[in-house]
């Protein structure tokens, strides 16, 4: 990764899909992401069950913060992603 994009903010975000069902990611260009998972051309789950529309997201100042907050949220159940979403 060039030095540069070290320094950018992360975007851990929670997408809904098409189904209902929930996808979490982090990125560091929210609309770009957004834009390829609805092309198609995102995770092979949300090319399946998109389109997708964003449904929460955070800024983290790193790549290393947007992670550990992702692994968390989908250690989450159901229920409690449903809770964070409505906050």
């Amino acid at each position: 990764m060039p030095a540069a994009s070290s320094k950018k903010s992360w975007t851990v975000y929670i997408v809904r899909c098409a189904n209902g069902s929930l996808y979490t990611g982090i990125t560091n260009n929210l609309a770009s992401r957004i834009a390829d998972h609805n092309s198609g051309k995102g995770a092979k789950y949300t090319a399946a069950f998109g389109p997708v529309k964003v449904v929460w997201k955070k800024r983290k100042k790193d790549r290393s913060a947007a992670s550990i907050l992702e692994a968390a949220i989908k250690k989450l159940s159901r229920k409690e992603k449903d809770s964070l979403i409505k906050k």
